[in-house]
């Protein structure tokens, strides 16, 4: 497995490559299985596979929550090269925004409804750290959650509005036993949050309605954000204590 912390040594490597197709995984790190997945599809589906580990500053629109974002870069990479992952992007923040975040992607209408109304400039830091990372890494192929559904539909919009040759590839979203959400955000729960955290799926699954979802989820202790139908899918964002989690089901 080959690592790179630096961007221009990876550029000039990337300009060797010549295999027929090219997956990418683009990750914030403190990985888990739901991750393993995207780079199991990855390497299903192509010759070569790629991931990303950054975490992105510009998405957090609270400074604690940056700061507490877990990090075991040791443990990441362990993990990526027993999956069989053929290259590492480990950038720092000051390569990725040698502009100092002057230039940004901002979409107008769906970025701002949703976890977008709840969290000011989110999707800015998100779609821009993606289109640097595809511009870097040039992939056929780019592998996302389906449990960030909004960020999901929001980076396909993007691909297509500025014509980029990449193919974004979604992939259902891995779950505990209870049904929770894989998260990176999930070790922040105590005993007693993790426990009731399962409740989030099964309430969004088995509500006839958003409006009964949130009503359940209120009077089962979550500090409810929003819940949403949306087209198939029904949305959710909801706190326990300091720890923000996202869901959705199909409906």
């Amino acid at each position: 497995m080959k690592i790179f912390t630096s961007i221009t040594e990876w550029q000039n490597y990337r300009l060797t490559l010549r295999e027929s197709s090219l997956g990418f995984v683009p990750t914030m790190g403190a990985l888990h299985q739901g991750h393993l997945s995207l780079v199991q599809a990855s390497r299903q589906q192509n010759a070569l596979s790629i991931v990303s580990v950054f975490i992105n500053p510009t998405q957090f629109d609270d400074k604690k929550d940056f700061e507490k974002y877990p990090n075991d870069f040791r443990l990441d990479l362990e993990q990526l090269e027993k999956a069989g992952v053929d290259v590492v992007l480990l950038p720092d923040a000051a390569q990725i925004y040698r502009d100092d975040y002057r230039f940004k992607v901002t979409e107008n209408d769906f970025s701002r409804r949703l976890c977008g109304a709840h969290r000011p400039g989110h999707f800015d830091g998100v779609l821009t750290v993606v289109m640097r990372l595809l511009n870097l890494v040039r992939p056929d192929f780019a592998y996302f959650g389906e449990k960030d559904y909004q960020q999901l539909q929001l980076i396909r919009d993007m691909v297509s509005a500025f014509f980029m040759p990449v193919n974004i590839i979604a992939c259902a979203t891995v779950r505990e036993t209870d049904g929770l959400a894989m998260s990176s955000r999930n070790q922040h729960l105590n005993a007693r949050q993790r426990a009731q955290a399962a409740a989030l799926y099964a309430t969004l699954k088995n509500s006839r309605t958003a409006v009964e979802a949130r009503q359940v989820l209120i009077e089962q202790g979550f500090e409810v954000d929003y819940v949403e139908d949306l087209s198939n899918r029904r949305l959710a964002a909801a706190r326990l204590g300091s720890t923000r989690l996202i869901d959705n089901v199909e409906i």
